[in-house]
């Protein structure tokens, strides 16, 4: 599979990870430390596991963006710079960790002097570079930022109950995840195993996988057939109904990718930062979506959409089988040097579709208004932002947020993204990139102050061999792509969309939505 033409890129010498960064490469991948994992976000179906010890699997830092409400317009380009560079830094410590192993097993104190210090005082000139870029500007930077400056280390066993200091909550279970991050436990990292070679993990003997067992494991697996129908309430999540309500539809017909445009970018999040997302995507629709695209490169794209009026980008994180194909990214950043290793799969559908609002008609979007919904970091964030689902064909009443589903033969994977539907009626952004819009209430109208907008869905259906999982280990599984600290669990799932609709097309799909008509 090729990569697509991207513009404007960095020198290739920023496509390595250099000095404490680089992992050890062998068999023609990276390797990542292996060490013995299991999912617990909390969800709806599903109890639980914990694994044999307590263990640092990961780094745990405060989510910065998700706390700065109020960035100046002329502030933004290098505040969200610095945000890029809080992630690179993360990756980095993550990467230190995940390669000493043997060193962290033979001195307590090594994870906090030799990882989580120095990166704490890397965090805080960022930070504080942060403060620089608002006031610069005239804005009034927040107040004690470098509060957010100190990580933890996260044991496998700790449970991720939302209070890991993404500060948005609300959205979906109202957790305020107000952590300061100075909590500093040390981490021990007692796994006793080398980290090298993917068999040495304290006697877990997990495999690989081609990438030395940075995740998915066996515990984030589920059979469909365990999961509950109506596991997760998905009312609000379709066709809406009862009187008052808009209740039509418009599908947008974009394709499944087949120009290949993929790229580590994200224009939402990391404007102007190649390798801002850490992990490849997919896109379609707008075919000229890249970190360096403006506004207007948007405008006059091509788009792979059969409507040529919908230029809109639909991007989110590829779906990998960690089969030890090396795919065209395995040396690159955001793929196989961070851990994304493996066949990308394309989606064998596609399927994007708006609908209306309960209670509702709906009013039209503006033209370049970004949404994200899902959270990348949820792993260690929490799950307030959260909103994965997975299920399989002919199973579709039974979703899973944090578990990859193991389907039957015949049945294939789909992943479900049901957008944010409110919109505060001003911005087409915010500076967390989420307070601009939101979802609707219980009774399925939009909160004070907003307005119901046509709700975007998106529909990936895979066919993925089904992975096999025997004695608490799991062979050939396939992940979404992820920082790489995030372990590829799948509550870190997430799309994102930026409306490049033309005003006609526009006013055709609210008009097609509240008239109850089904168009595309």
């Amino acid at each position: 599979m090729g990569r697509n033409t991207r513009k404007r890129r960095s020198p290739l010498a920023t496509k390595v990870i250099a000095g404490a960064a680089a992992l050890a490469v062998g068999g023609g991948g990276l390797v990542w430390a292996n060490f013995y994992a299991s999912a617990h976000e909390s969800g709806p179906s599903h109890n639980r596991t914990r694994s044999a010890g307590a263990q640092v699997a990961t780094i745990q830092c405060p989510d910065v963006g998700q706390k700065l409400r109020k960035v100046p317009r002329g502030a933004r380009a290098g505040v969200d710079r610095e945000l890029a560079q809080l992630d690179k830094q993360i990756t980095e410590a993550y990467a230190r960790l995940a390669s000493t192993r043997q060193a962290q097993a033979g001195d307590a104190s090594y994870v906090q002097n030799a990882i989580l210090g120095p990166l704490k005082s890397k965090r805080t000139a960022a930070l504080d570079r942060i403060g620089t870029n608002i006031r610069r500007v005239g804005g009034n930077a927040p107040q004690g930022l470098d509060r957010f400056a100190g990580c933890r280390g996260m044991g496998v066993d700790q449970p991720n109950d939302g209070n890991a200091g993404n500060g948005q909550g609300g959205q979906n279970d109202g957790g305020q995840g107000e952590d300061d991050g100075q909590g500093q436990n040390g981490g021990q990292g007692q796994d006793g195993g080398q980290g090298q070679d993917g068999g040495q993990d304290g006697g877990q003997n997990q495999g690989d996988n081609g990438n030395g067992a940075a995740g998915p494991f066996a515990e984030d697996f589920v059979d469909i057939n365990d999961v509950q129908p109506g596991s997760r309430d998905l009312e609000n999540g379709f066709a809406a109904n009862g009187d008052g309500g808009s209740q039509g539809s418009f599908t947008a017909v974009c394709g499944v990718n087949e120009n290949n445009l993929f790229n580590s970018d994200n224009l939402i999040v990391a404007p102007g930062v190649d390798n801002g997302a850490h992990h490849t995507h997919d896109y379609v629709g707008n075919q000229d979506n890249d970190a360096f695209s403006s506004d207007e490169d948007l405008a006059n794209a091509e788009t792979s959409c059969q409507n040529q009026g919908d230029k809109s980008t639909y991007y989110w994180p590829v779906l990998r089988l960690q089969d030890g194909t090396q795919e065209f990214d395995a040396g690159d950043l955001g793929g196989g040097a961070e851990g994304n290793v493996g066949k990308i799969l394309k989606a064998s559908e596609a399927e994007i579709k708006f609908v209306g609002n309960q209670r509702s008609d709906v009013v039209a979007m503006p033209k370049f208004l970004r949404i994200i919904t899902g959270d990348a970091k949820a792993f260690t964030n929490g799950v307030a932002n959260a909103n994965s689902s997975f299920s399989c064909t002919g199973f579709e009443d039974r979703q899973v947020t944090d578990k990859y589903v193991l389907c039957p033969e015949g049945s294939q994977v789909v992943r479900t993204s049901n957008f944010q539907s409110c919109w505060d009626g001003q911005n087409i952004d915010s500076a967390n990139h989420r307070d601009h819009v939101a979802f609707v209430q219980q009774d399925g109208s939009c909160p004070n102050g907003f307005q119901a907008i046509p709700q975007l869905q998106v529909r990936l259906v895979y066919d993925v061999p089904a992975p096999t999982v025997e004695n608490g280990q799991v062979q050939n599984p396939y992940a979404v792509d992820g920082f790489p600290e995030q372990l590829h669990k799948p509550i870190t799932d997430h799309n994102d969309f930026i409306n490049v609709m033309d005003e006609n097309l526009m006013n055709e799909v609210v008009d097609c939505i509240n008239s109850g008509e089904d168009c595309q």
